[in-house]
């Protein structure tokens, strides 16, 4: 009966340790991509996007500062979820990074937009477009919308929209309900 126990206990061990790297993979993941989008960030791409890696499909298009909670990230373009993965991501039906309407930004509950969860009304968002304008915003609502109830309507005619999956700790991804942040471009907030 011990030798059965030990190899019980062998498996259960296997098994965490699986599930516990996966975790720690896609974490992991997340991390070494933002600096690597930093550099590519960095870099002059000579008049088109520098890739933060040679078989990249996205680019940075922009910086996301959250001041109050000592949050920076970079953007890309695109959300599919190969860009997803690796940090926010421009939905394109938005207006760029820089001008004038509403920016529309999604990321993942559990990795780049977790922060979510601790935004509050009044709480500052920079976004700083590649030529390096930095347009300041302020969170005005936050709310849980259905996905399957159509497209989202944001109040704002100009302004920042961040969603993210909600619920926050779901144990399975993908649900229909959506966190929507909506931060109001603050006047003369372009710099």
């Amino acid at each position: 009966m011990t030798r059965a126990r030990l190899v019980i206990a062998a498996g259960v061990l296997i098994a965490s340790a699986w599930l516990l790297g996966g975790a720690a993979a896609i974490h992991g993941k997340a991390v070494l991509a933002q600096w690597l989008i930093g550099r590519a960030w960095a870099e002059d791409g000579a008049g088109k996007p520098a890739r933060p890696w040679p078989w990249a499909d996205t680019w940075p298009v922009a910086r996301l500062a959250v001041p109050s909670l000592g949050r920076t990230q970079f953007v890309l373009h695109g959300t599919s979820g190969q860009a997803l993965a690796f940090g926010p991501g421009l939905d394109p039906a938005g207006a760029m990074p820089g001008e004038p309407g509403v920016v529309l930004l999604a990321g993942h509950r559990d990795t780049h937009f977790a922060w979510l969860a601790a935004v509050a009304p009044g709480d500052r968002l920079q976004l700083t477009d590649r030529a390096g304008t930095t347009r300041h915003y302020e969170v005005v609502r936050q709310r849980v919308l259905d996905s399957r109830a159509g497209p989202l309507q944001a109040g704002l005619a100009d302004g920042l929209v961040l969603v993210t999956c909600f619920p926050f700790d779901a144990v399975v991804a993908g649900g229909p309900l959506r966190y929507v942040v909506e931060a109001a471009a603050v006047s003369g907030g372009a710099q």
